[in-house]
């Protein structure tokens, strides 16, 4: 049965956030959890992320059904002191938890000047530039980190110990949109290779590891094998950074902990993450503004620059008046689990 139109047509912003809801409510996730969820992962679809998209349904449906995920699962908060706090995500998706975290360090920004947020006992948290640029759209810078199920060896090792290990950062600009830096560590997103596989495509040799530890252009040996850290032994000390902030602060679980997310069996993740959100008026009234504003006028002098963001955002206005094309095995997949709901 197919609910949503022909393959390869376009989609609406909202036949994508039904769809993904709908997939989700069919593995038994709550109302408010698959809501939170189905609007992010929609969200990565029209920014052109196709691998923290629709995509993602099925993995997180089988998760639910396997007892991966707490599918009733509501985010409790921990104070702490006057500006930071603790997130338990109850072992549920991410979504729900990084929300209330992102909403908390903001009320804790305005009031004491920064909030940091550890946020535990979660899944994978999709893009984390959109949590921050939610942050700096209210006008506060915003950095968020986390850790991911290990696909990744030390310097000099051959084991999987990290995660690819997000980190995103944005930047308000008066009067424009934010800048919204976001990144994994390792070479490319993990989820690109989740993507490969599900259109039967090859992958780049430089992108991933075999379980030998040989390059490969399978996208299905890469989910299986190891990823390449960005920037080789310097990617490594940098997803270490994360880990130890992640899961350091927050209590979670660590990425070598951690069962991949690419299988349906296993436990459940109980990742980690941080938010840190700083009022930009610390250095006095207007300075950060004035600052903010030379440095991109110097930018501007530079043809050919690109401002981090800037490409997701007109990515995301063009899918916003026209639809997004998702990926037909996707959908066919997302509307078997709901007709069947996640069953076989």
């Amino acid at each position: 049965e197919r609910i949503f139109g022909e393959p390869f047509v376009s989609h609406s912003f909202n036949e994508m956030v039904q769809l993904a809801y709908q997939g989700l409510r069919a593995a038994d996730i709550a109302h408010d959890a698959a809501a939170d969820t189905a609007l992010f992962l929609a969200l990565a679809e029209a920014d052109g992320l196709a691998s923290h998209g629709l995509a993602r349904v099925a993995q997180y449906a089988g998760h639910a059904k396997h007892g991966r995920v707490n599918t009733q699962a509501k985010a409790k908060v921990h104070a702490y002191k006057a500006a930071s706090a603790v997130v338990d995500g109850q072992d549920g998706l991410a979504f729900p938890a990084i929300k209330t975290a992102t909403d908390l360090s903001v009320r804790l920004a305005n009031s004491q000047g920064v909030g940091v947020v550890a946020v535990k006992n979660t899944h994978h948290f999709g893009v984390a530039g959109h949590f921050t640029e939610a942050a700096a759209r209210a006008g506060y810078v915003s950095i968020l980190l986390g850790n991911t199920p290990a696909a990744m060896p030390m310097a000099g090792g051959k084991k999987a110990l990290f995660g690819t290990n997000p980190l995103a950062a944005a930047f308000p600009v008066k009067g424009k949109d934010p800048l919204v830096i976001d990144m994994s560590l390792s070479a490319v997103a993990r989820g690109k290779l989740l993507v490969a596989s599900k259109k039967g495509e090859s992958i780049p040799e430089g992108w991933a590891l075999n379980a030998e530890g040989k390059p490969t252009t399978d996208p299905n040996e890469g989910l299986k094998g190891l990823m390449v850290p960005l920037g080789g032994d310097k990617g490594a000390l940098l997803a270490l950074i994360i880990e130890l902030l992640a899961v350091g602060l927050s209590g979670s679980q660590f990425s070598y902990e951690a069962d991949t997310f690419f299988a349906m069996n296993g436990n459940k993740p109980r990742l980690g993450q941080l938010l840190i959100t700083i009022d930009p008026g610390l250095s006095g009234a207007g300075t950060y503004n004035k600052r903010i504003a030379a440095f991109l006028a110097m930018l501007a002098s530079d043809d050919g620059i690109r401002l981090p963001g800037q490409r997701r955002f007109a990515q995301r206005a063009q899918a916003m008046r026209a639809g997004v094309t998702v990926n037909d095995t996707v959908v066919l997949e997302i509307n078997s689990g709901i007709s069947k709901r996640w069953t076989n």
